[in-house]
This record gives structure tokens, sequence and C-alpha cells, in this order.
């Protein structure tokens, strides 16, 4: 059972509020809608909902400004941005600043399912969070990862194909490839072989 039932959803387009707030609301959840940053951050620093989905682009703070004030990576929900140019430098970024995935606009039907698959995902990752499985429990540079990055990490020693990490995780193969770049520059592995030897040898 989901601890909430709250979606926040972040745009400066009431247009797309309104459509992801039918969407969601339509598959049982209580949406909660934001036109701006700030207020955003005033009821997220409040209660944290079962989900935020997040513009990149706004007027003012922008999707990434607000992944950063609300320490993304440390936050107690997961974070969807929504990019509407195709934006994938940008929703890189997002990711490497806490958000756990990227949705681009216009919206298709799967929506509703990832973000539902996202939260079920979180919650059980929550409950499971200290095991990292195959890892070893000091590697050099472990303590520059990320939760986030420890998950990818345990699903690569393990063996993992980005698709297969990806489906596990419920984020896009696409996302594992930003973390795995990320974890291999912080831990200064050279491939993935070198990279596994360092968390499991």
């Amino acid at each position: 059972m989901m601890a909430s039932r709250e979606i926040f959803i972040v745009d400066d387009d009431a247009a797309v509020r309104n459509a992801l707030s039918m969407v969601f609301s339509r598959d049982g959840f209580h949406v909660s809608e934001f036109g701006d940053g700030n207020s955003l951050l005033a009821a997220a620093r409040v209660r944290p909902p079962a989900c935020i989905i997040l513009d990149v682009h706004m007027p003012g703070r922008s999707g990434l400004d607000i992944l950063k004030e609300l320490n993304a990576e440390n936050y107690g929900a997961p974070i969807f941005i929504i990019s509407g140019q195709g934006d994938i430098p940008m929703a890189v970024d997002a990711i490497k600043n806490g958000a756990l995935d990227f949705i681009e606009k216009p919206f298709d039907d799967t929506v509703v399912a990832r973000v539902r698959e996202a939260i079920a995902a979180w919650e059980q990752r929550a409950a499971k969070a200290e095991s990292n499985g195959p890892l070893k429990a000091n590697f050099p540079g472990r303590e520059r990862l990320t939760k986030r990055e420890l998950e990818v990490l345990a699903l690569i020693a393990s063996g993992a194909s980005n698709k297969e990490a990806g489906r596990e995780l419920h984020i896009s193969p696409r996302t594992i490839e930003v973390h795995r770049a990320r974890i291999m520059e912080k831990l200064g592995a050279k491939n993935a072989a070198d990279l596994v030897r360092i968390v499991l040898s």
C-alpha cells in the first residue's frame, strides 16, 4: 500500500497541469498543482508526496534549481522531470541533480504506469536500502556515490545490462547510462571490468 497517494504536478502551463491532473486523478491519485517553483518548495518541505512531476523549463526558478533546492538525491519521493523540447542534455543534467527519470512531452498512455511503477519501486528500495547486494561494504570512493548510484552499481556489479537495470529500478536505460558514466567518473574506472574490480575485489 502506498504511503501517500498524492502527486505534485509543477508546470507553468495550466493546460499541461490540467491534462496530467485529469489522468492521475482518474487513476485514483490525489493531485496538487503548482504553477511555480516557490509554491511547490513550500509544500514539498512540509509534506513529501508519493511523487513530484516537475517541468524543467519554468520562469524564475527552473526545474534544475528546484531539484537543487530540494536536495533531490535525498528527497523522500521520486521526482520526474518533464521536458518539452526533447531536451536530452537538460534531462541528463536533471538526473545528475537527483531526478529519477524524465518524461518527454507530448505524454503518451504509459505516463501513469511509469509513475505508478516508480513509486512502488521507490518504496520497495526504501525498505531494503541498507543492503547493497554484491557490493563490498567498503570500496574506495564509495562515500562519493549517491544512494541511487549505489543501487545502479549493485545491479551493474551483478551483471545486469542497462536495460535490465532500468527495468529493475523502473527508469529508462538512458538514465542508467547517465548514472553508469557518473559512477565510473567518480570511481576513476576506465571501463566496466575495471569498475567491477574496484567494487568487488
